[in-house]
């Protein structure tokens, strides 16, 4: 719990105009990419398991 001395104690910063920032443009390219493969062909009461690979990659310039 804060004291009333500790609240005295903050300070307030105020942020650019919203026309300053409009130009600073922030950009990420995301690549994702999933698989999976399983195989049961011509067979009788069995099953097919499958392991999947997730990847995903984030370039920011």
């Amino acid at each position: 719990m804060l004291t009333i001395a500790e609240l005295d104690a903050q300070s307030v910063e105020l942020l650019p105009a919203k026309e300053t920032l409009w130009f600073d443009l922030n950009m990420a390219n995301v690549y994702a990419m999933n698989s999976s493969l399983a195989l049961n062909a011509g067979t009788i009461l069995s099953s097919a398991n499958s392991v999947a690979y997730q990847s995903i990659t984030v370039v920011q310039g």
